[in-house]
């Protein structure tokens, strides 16, 4: 299991999913709206560290965080 956390505006609880690859976490979270909406434009990481394949392998344990584009000054 991976914990999903959703950070800034998305304003969801964080969620364990079984999965092996992020494809698999996106395969689930696309199953809700209003999580969906988010995943194109949001950036990913995993342990704290930047991602850009669907590909990237997970293990039992790891941390996947969903971070939204903000604006700020």
């Amino acid at each position: 299991m991976v914990k999903v956390e959703f950070l800034g505006p998305i304003g969801k609880a964080p969620v364990e999913i079984d999965a092996r690859t992020l494809a698999d976490v996106a395969k689930v979270l696309k199953e809700d709206p209003e999580i969906a909406k988010w995943l194109e434009q949001s950036a990913v990481a995993v342990n704290d560290t930047m991602v850009n394949s669907l590909d990237f392998p997970l293990k039992d344990g790891d941390r996947v965080s969903l971070l939204p584009p903000v604006c700020g000054g």
